[in-house]
Parts: structure tokens; sequence; C-alpha cells
């Protein structure tokens, strides 16, 4: 059977969870004598077999994102000729499947990493865009012939976002860990280049800049911790110039009464990530919207204790008190997840986060508990197992 992957990210050109997602399966699926994998990736082309790439089109280079998105889908329905099944990811990538599939007569499989709905504040980035992206979801999610959700919250989503979904189309397929290449790696002479100091406890971030992450909301919260807790930010691509600006602001205020705030714009390779997890005292994921979370994963495999906010997939992760701490937060049902009480949800994550920092043998502890689970639930074998058998079961 061949199957062709679209997506917006394929390595080198990764940014996000739904990224790192799609290169671990498409790995894992190019194992199987049983399938012939294709990829349909956005960008500068790449030296891989079986792998297509398509830049935006010259002619859309002025338009809004959403309308050079579009231009880049059309290009890969093209070049999906000849398959059996297409499976897309993010709403990049959701037309080009659509489309695939009423020009060819294959099923369509679409897999759940985020929802346009659930992300209002994508209107700032896109603007009319936003309305766009939004249709082109809905139209590819209502026809598709399965739906992959990465977590049971996200499947909740799905349902509750379009109502017209028949649940039986709804599967919950976790994201997965590579637990070989994300492993405790200590690397003290690299993690002091990179400006940490890895005898004092830390605190690392890791994500984009967006509301979604939740960052101005952990930076508040930095600031009821002990001033030997060093703060590591590994952020960038800010969504907007304006939550740019909010949290270069709050990272300023935080210099100016403590040290050892270490703010990586630039992506960092994995190795490099690896080596700062693995010296962290505790991983810090203070999303208010993530469906799953490969990040909290990424630094439960390098054994570090996570403390993450109590939403969307999250929970089916982390397990509070075990490999780390759940912090609960009440949320706005506007779709924009904010906290309702956002000084109370501040001080519950500075109050998490101090626990663990306080007691270094039982964040060790945890970090030990979350590697275990990584390896024992959350294997990329299996996740493409489950994966072909739904693929099988509607071609």
């Amino acid at each position: 059977m061949r199957v062709d992957v679209l997506s917006k990210e394929y390595p080198p050109e990764i940014y996000g969870g739904a990224g790192v997602h799609v290169a671990e399966l498409v790995r894992a699926l190019r194992q199987r004598p049983d399938l012939e994998t294709r990829v349909h990736a956005f960008g500068a082309p790449r030296d891989e077999a079986l792998t297509a790439s398509y830049p935006d089109h010259a002619e859309l280079a002025s338009a809004n994102g959403a309308l050079r998105t579009l231009g880049v889908d059309l290009s890969i329905a093209d070049g999906c000729a000849g398959t059996d099944l297409v499976h897309s990811h993010t709403w990049y990538a959701n037309f080009a499947g659509h489309l695939s599939s009423l020009l060819y007569g294959v099923p369509h499989v679409v897999s759940a990493h985020s929802l346009e709905p659930l992300r209002p504040w994508k209107a700032e980035q896109l603007g009319g865009g936003y309305a766009v992206s939004s249709w082109v979801e809905k139209t590819s999610y209502e026809a598709a012939a399965a739906v992959i959700a990465v977590s049971a919250a996200m499947r909740d989503d799905v349902l509750a976002s379009y109502p017209s979904i028949d649940p039986a189309r709804v599967h919950v397929v976790h994201n997965g860990i590579d637990t070989d290449d994300w492993r405790p790696t200590a690397a003290p002479d690299r993690v002091r280049e990179l400006g940490v100091d890895p005898d004092r406890p830390s605190v690392v971030f890791v994500g984009r800049i967006t509301r979604q992450k939740g960052l101005p909301l952990f930076l508040r919260a930095v600031a009821q911790l002990p001033p030997e807790v060093q703060i590591v930010l590994c952020a960038g691509a800010p969504d907007t110039p304006e939550i740019q600006a909010e949290v270069v602001a709050l990272v300023d205020d935080l210099r100016r009464h403590r040290d050892g705030i270490v703010w990586i714009a630039e992506m960092l390779p994995r190795r490099d990530v690896i080596a700062l997890l693995t010296s962290a005292t505790a991983f810090a994921c203070p999303s208010i919207y993530e469906p799953l979370g490969i990040v909290n994963l990424e630094a439960m495999a390098c054994e570090t204790a996570v403390v993450a906010t109590a939403t969307g997939g999250i929970p089916e992760v982390v397990v509070d008190g075990e490999t780390g701490g759940l912090v609960p937060i009440e949320q706005a049902t506007d779709g924009t997840g904010t906290p309702l009480d956002p000084d109370r949800y501040v001080a519950d994550f500075a109050a998490a986060l101090n626990e663990v920092v306080a007691d270094p043998e039982r964040a060790a502890a945890m970090g030990k508990a979350g590697r275990q689970r990584a390896i024992d639930a959350f294997s990329w074998g299996a996740i493409a197992e489950r994966t072909v058998e739904l693929y099988r079961s509607v071609v």
C-alpha cells in the first residue's frame, strides 16, 4: 500500500510538535515492508528518497499567508497522483489531503494536533487568513475518512468543535517519543557554553512564543522562585510583535531583580536541548492549550521532572506526583483557554515549581519515573502499528 504523508513541517524545517510527530511517524512507517511511505512537505528541496518538497509560489509572494498555503496545497495534491491513501497533518496540509481525496478517490486521514476554533489568537497573526484556515480545517475534518486525535482530550475537542463528525471516525493514537534519541546525556561543558551553570538548579522552558504556550504566565511565576534557581528559556518564533514585546518586557523586569535568566532565541540542535534538559531540575510546560505535548515526553525521556498545566492531553502524559506536577487551571470557554483567575494560576504554577526544585532527590526520582513511562507507553513502533491498522480499516 502506498501512503502519502502531507505536512508543512518536515526535517530540516521543524519548529513545533506536529513536525516532530511527522518526522518520527514517517521514520517508523518506513521500517515496514508492507508500506511505501512518501512525504510531501512545504519548503526547500530535501535530499531524501520518496520525499518531495514544495516552495511557496512566487506569484503569491505578497499574498496573505493563508493564500500562500493554499497555493502550495494545490501543488502537493497534484504530486499525490497514484497514492492509495493520504494522511495530512495540520490545516496547512489538510487542503492538499482533501483535494487529493476528491481527485483520486482515495481515503483522507487527518491527524488532529491542534484545532483552529481553539486558537482564536491566530487571527492576530493571519488576519482574514484565520477565517480561511478555519474553513479549510472544518471542510477537511468533516469529509475525512478518519480523524486521528493525539489524545483523548483532543478527541473530545474535535467532536465539540465539529459535532457533525461521526464519533466512530475519530480515533485516539497518542504522540510518541524515540527514547533511544531522547535520553539523559550529561554535557556540563556544553551547558556552560550555552550560558547555564550546571551546578545550580534550573528550570527549562522549550517552546514557541505563542499564546497557547503560556510563556508570559510562566515568566510571572518565575518571580516567585528562589533566586538561586536559573531560568532557561529556549523560546523563539514569536507569533506577533505584540507577544514578543510582552515577553521581552517580562524578561527585562526579571533580570533587574535576579540573575540566571538565560534566553536562547535560536532553534537549538537536539543534542543541546538534551544537554539542557539533562542538567535541569525541572521542565516547565505552562501551556493553556496543548493537545498532548511532545515537549513533555522529550523532557521525561531525559529523566527531567515536568511541571505542567492540567489541560488538554497533558494529564495523559504527566502523572501528578509521580513524573512531576500538574497545575490546576480554570479556563475561559471562548476558545482562548485564558485562565479565569490568572493570578491564582501563576501562584499555583510557582508553588508547584518550588515544590520540585526544593527537593532535588525527589525531582530526580520523578525524572526516572518519567523516562520509564515514556519507554513503556509512548514508543513510535507501537504508534505506527496502530496508525497502519487505521489505514487498513479505511482503504
